[in-house]
């Protein structure tokens, strides 16, 4: 099918670079300024999916702005890969939207206005990379989200938020300045080129095994809001954040433009077969699962209820990586579709404990006993949210999970099945102990202190728990889409 032309990649970015634009210029009206931010998101959302039916059928959306260099384009096409991504970003901007309202508004939180800007912008990156049509176009994105994401997590400007900021900056933008600047570097010089490729652009290329082998691994650890480790310990300093910017870095943008930059590279820069005849496959696959096993005990060492979903994340962003690298058509699906049910799963998680510290004011798992009696849509929802991390059906996380075992077995891997197994257990083993302190410990003196459900903070917690729901019971859509994917 031939590539459709078309403004509406750009325009999807458009909106909501527009959107900041405005929220800064509606600084003295607070109302009108609140407004934009979900009226831009359903825009946004609107625009992304009037490209599905194009997506779905097997073609792209394509618009090439300009030539940098010989070879090097701005340019912006909207695929199967980049559409998983996009689609989940603008949908829960909408709920994300509404919901930092509620926090925000509650908490009486200072710099608001640059607070709803940063967050538009970086919604407008996020969107711009899952467009982006080339590496170039790819890393523009990825760095202005980067900056752009800085600022909110330094959002209280109290020590422990300078402290988390600078690592969160450090990490990030040090691995993109030297690993993935020679990365980008060694593929134009090997490829003459930087676009994204069906197959791999590396593929067949006139290269030694162990150049190429050097370049991937710049990719892996460059990208380094996949969080794989070594490169994870910026994601938990950055828990200092506001709960819908925690939301945003572990559920929508952040963490899934790292996974989705290494899924590019290793579909459309690599290749499958490239990597298979490298070996690079395997060995990346212990090395997230290292990352899988490691992250899950950390988890169920923290008290502090965002450390624990922050240390869920660095885990379960490994569960895309490692799809995509046992190189089997089910496993690369099960990768790709983990990255919309995990997103709907995570922002649960994380707007149920905001909602928990907006009511309560308590941070701490051990300090929440009895609390689910006074919050039962916000764990509710929770437990909701955890049976999808822990794979259960009708969620999301079985869904992929599932894609993801059969995978594992489809390539010969049973180690590897092994190490989802024993992930899914320490999963249950941390998640579900919070729901059973929220509802079924008895109440101690601090705890009895009255608490009620904020409705603007409520409402989209129920929602995204719904959305869990949703996929596991009609995941046609993700999986059409990965299925794009791999064809």
């Amino acid at each position: 099918m031939d590539p459709v032309i078309s403004t509406r990649p750009l325009l999807a970015v458009a909106v909501a670079g527009l959107a900041a634009l405005a929220i800064l210029f509606l600084n003295k009206r607070e109302k009108l300024r609140d407004a934009v931010s979900p009226i831009a998101a359903v825009a946004m959302f609107a625009i992304v999916v009037s490209m599905a039916p194009t997506v779905l059928a097997g073609g792209t959306v394509e618009l090439r702005l300009f030539e940098v260099l010989p070879g090097i384009d701005v340019a912006l096409r909207a695929d199967a890969l980049g559409m998983v991504f996009a689609t989940v970003s603008s949908l829960l901007w909408i709920v994300a939207a509404v919901y930092s309202i509620g926090y925000m508004r509650h908490l009486h939180e200072h710099a608001q206005t640059r607070f709803f800007a940063c967050f538009a912008t970086s919604l407008a990156a996020a969107v711009g990379g899952a467009f982006a049509a080339n590496l170039f176009t790819l890393v523009i994105f990825y760095e202005v989200l980067s900056l752009v994401t800085y600022p909110l997590v330094y959002h209280h400007e109290d020590e422990e938020g300078w402290r988390g900021s600078r690592k969160y900056l450090v990490y990030l933008m040090g691995a993109s300045k030297s690993v993935l600047l020679a990365a980008l570097a060694l593929t134009y010089h090997i490829a003459g080129s930087l676009d994204f490729v069906r197959g791999g652009l590396l593929t067949g290329a006139n290269a030694s095994a162990t150049l190429l082998t050097v370049v991937y691994f710049c990719y892996l650890f460059g990208f380094a809001k996949a969080a794989v480790m070594p490169m994870h310990a910026w994601l938990p300093a950055a828990m200092v954040a506001p709960t819908p910017v925690s939301a945003l870095l572990h559920a929508v943008a952040v963490v899934k433009m790292g996974v989705f930059c290494v899924l590019r590279v290793i579909f459309h820069v690599f290749g499958v077969s490239t990597v298979g005849e490298l070996g690079l496959g395997v060995a990346t696959a212990y090395l997230v699962s290292f990352t899988i096993l490691m992250a899950s005990v950390y988890a169920l060492t923290r008290d502090d209820l965002k450390a624990r979903l922050a240390y869920s994340t660095v885990s379960q962003l490994s569960y895309i990586v490692l799809g995509a690298v046992l190189l089997s058509p089910l496993a690369m699906a099960g990768g790709i579709i983990h990255i919309a049910a995990h997103a709907f799963s995570k922002i649960t998680l994380f707007f149920c404990a905001g909602s928990i510290y907006c009511a309560s004011g308590k941070r701490n798992i051990s300090d929440m006993a009895g609390i689910g009696r006074s919050l039962p849509w916000t764990m509710g929802a929770f437990f909701v949210a955890s049976l999808s991390m822990i794979g259960i059906p009708p969620t999301a996380g079985f869904v992929s999970k599932w894609y993801l075992a059969e995978g594992s077995v489809e390539a010969g891997q049973m180690a590897f099945l092994a190490v989802l197994l024993a992930s899914s257990v320490l999963n249950a083993a941390y998640f579900l102990p919070v729901s059973y302190t929220a509802f079924f410990e008895a109440e101690t003196k601090e705890s009895r202190a009255p608490v009620r459900e904020i409705p603007l903070v409520a409402i989209p917690l129920v929602a995204t728990a719904i959305l869990s729901v949703l996929m596991g019971i009609f995941p046609y859509y993700f999986v059409t889409l990965a299925d794009g994917v791999i064809r």
